[in-house]
């Protein structure tokens, strides 16, 4: 389910205060980092990534790539940081939309 402004706008103000906890470098996009991207927004919901690709081309690429492989949303996109979301469907939810 896509997120509206609304939501989007929640996980921004939620989202500003929080760090870059994987970080996508030179070498690209691996298997190893997928994995610990969904660790990751299993347990918090809300991350941020930092993407190190050369052009703008290739850093949508590669994120567009981790919210297709995590089924995450993108919150926001500002220069190499992408803020995604995915709702824990098993465990509590930590983040309420509303």
């Amino acid at each position: 389910m896509p997120l509206i402004e609304q939501h989007k706008r929640q996980l921004r103000t939620l989202g500003h205060k929080l760090k870059p906890v994987v970080i996508v470098g030179n070498a690209g996009l691996s298997e190893s980092v997928l994995a610990e991207i969904r660790l990751t927004l299993d347990h918090h919901e809300l991350i941020k990534i930092r993407v190190n690709a050369a052009d703008r081309i290739e850093r949508q690429r590669i994120i567009d790539e981790i919210c297709a492989q995590t089924r995450a949303e993108l919150a926001q996109k500002i220069g190499h940081i992408a803020l995604i979301y995915l709702k824990n469907r098993e465990k509590k939810q930590r983040i309420v939309l509303g």
